[in-house]
């Protein structure tokens, strides 16, 4: 399924949950925070801005925000939010798209990288941020690790979270680094709504390569926005890349 169909009027409208899940004080407080600092004085650049979740809020904390996105309907419930001279956003591909100035921080968060399906995409993502760089610019990426150790021999689906109302199942294609992420929403009836999208997952050490190639350094990896250590057991980590300080 072509990515732009993905993300259609339909999941665009149910993406938002303000205060729950993503939405949540205590995950995204600490997401615009860290964000905030990188940016300093300068202007943030988001791949992949969807409906505004990191994007408004930094805004309103003074940082000039730039967006660039694939779905037209995640643009317009974004619209619903801040106006394009608040918050503007060029339509496209996060791996090739360009747009006007330079920035100090550019930033992809809750594994928006892996919707690129092919290693060749992946790079040219982190050569597309470069681009967009002043010198001594920073590359945020969240991403998650993959979970292939809870993968029993021989299976190839496992259920990765299971709530009152919900259950997601990732399914793996090992040979591709390949997983689809298959969200149930239901209630008491009988009836269930599914929303399923692909992936390719990508190591820690994978990333830094994809980043040295583009021309980054890794500047600092956690667990966690609020800087938490990053470790062999962390199920995700926020790594900061830069580019170095021109001589």
């Amino acid at each position: 399924m072509e990515k732009a169909k993905i993300w259609d009027a339909d999941v665009a409208k149910r993406y938002d949950t303000p205060g729950s899940g993503m939405f949540a004080p205590e995950v995204l407080g600490p997401t615009v925070s860290r964000l905030a600092e990188l940016a300093g004085e300068g202007a943030a650049l988001e791949f992949a801005i969807g409906t505004g979740r990191v994007a408004v809020p930094l805004a309103e904390r003074g940082i000039p925000v730039t967006g660039i996105e694939l779905s037209l309907p995640m643009v317009e419930q974004l619209r619903t939010k801040a106006d394009e001279a608040t918050i503007p956003v060029i339509t496209g591909d996060m791996a090739t798209t360009v747009v006007p100035g330079k920035y100090t921080v550019v930033y992809l968060v809750y594994n928006t990288i892996s919707n690129l399906l092919t290693q060749a995409e992946q790079v040219e993502c982190f050569r597309n941020a470069a681009r967009h760089l002043e010198p001594g610019g920073r590359f945020v990426i969240e991403l998650w690790v993959p979970e292939l150790r809870k993968l029993p021999p021989g299976q190839t689906a496992m259920v990765c979270q299971a709530d009152v109302g919900y259950i997601g199942l990732d399914t793996y294609d090992v040979l591709r680094q390949h997983v689809v992420s298959h969200h149930f929403r239901f209630d008491e009836t009988t009836q269930a709504h599914l929303f399923r999208s692909p992936h390719r997952y990508i190591w820690p050490g994978e990333l830094d390569l994809m980043a040295q190639l583009a021309g980054f350094e890794l500047e600092s990896r956690h667990a966690d926005w609020a800087g938490g250590a990053f470790t062999a057991e962390s199920p995700s980590h926020v790594s900061v890349y830069r580019i170095p300080q021109t001589s």
